[in-house]
């Protein structure tokens, strides 16, 4: 009898929604997620499809949900973390859904705008993985307009972190409204590219993902995606 192929532990756990493979990895080394009623901290560790896996002591369905992806008008206030750290999450939204729903990406506590909302592990996975470079659209409202220089040093390759960034496309959309294009995303980049530029953030909105559009969805609601729109985002043109 042909003996049952492992998976990686972190693969399964994306496979099946609970996140994304670098966020089920996390998971994993935390020490949440048991296998067959042990602690699993290694993400490589293979382990059999059939193997009771629990996160946080809730099991992990053996097949996938159906997959299910929401487009979200995050508004300021909201936080991305799925416990909440002491502020409403993004996920308290869909508490009517019986789904492993996780973010796809972040937006910071202060910035607003387009988030997805997924189960869909392979999904996750191309959104959130540097490889892909998603194009990603925000509109920043700063103090003052910005002078040619500061628009020079917004527009360059800035030391973030210890991290030098790919040159970011910066468009004056009004007097102190820019919009930014970002295929990479460090930890509040805009938001540090402004600082080093001398112009503080008065807001910070994603319009745009990919071929996706904010629109005029109002802060605090959904829509849910289409098939042609999850397409779209895995098999970009």
């Amino acid at each position: 009898m042909a003996m049952e192929p492992l998976e990686r532990l972190q693969n399964l756990l994306a496979q099946r929604g609970i996140a994304s493979r670098r966020g089920a990895a996390d998971l994993i080394r935390e020490g949440r997620v048991t296998v067959d009623h042990q602690v699993v901290r290694e993400p490589g560790q293979r382990v059999s499809g059939e193997a009771d896996i629990y996160l946080d002591g809730k099991a992990i369905p053996l097949r996938a949900e159906p997959h299910r992806t929401f487009l979200y008008h995050k508004p300021v206030g909201e936080v991305c973390s799925t416990d909440g750290q002491g502020a409403r999450s993004v996920l308290e939204a869909f508490r009517q859904f019986d789904l492993r729903l996780v973010p796809v990406g972040r937006l910071d506590k202060d910035s607003e705008g387009l988030l997805l909302i997924s189960n869909d592990g392979a999904l996750i996975q191309r959104l959130t993985h540097p490889r892909y470079a998603h194009r990603k659209h925000y509109e920043v409202e700063v103090h003052r307009p910005p002078t040619e220089a500061q628009l020079a040093l917004l527009r360059s390759p800035l030391k973030i972190e210890g991290y030098h960034i790919r040159p970011v496309p910066v468009q004056i959309v009004t007097k102190c409204k820019l919009k930014f294009i970002l295929s990479e995303g460090r930890h509040r980049q805009i938001r540090q590219m402004c600082e080093q530029a001398g112009l503080r953030v008065l807001r910070l909105k994603r319009v745009a993902l990919s071929g996706l559009r904010l629109g005029s969805l109002p802060a605090g609601r959904y829509r849910e995606l289409s098939r042609s729109e999850i397409d779209a985002l895995l098999n970009p043109q």
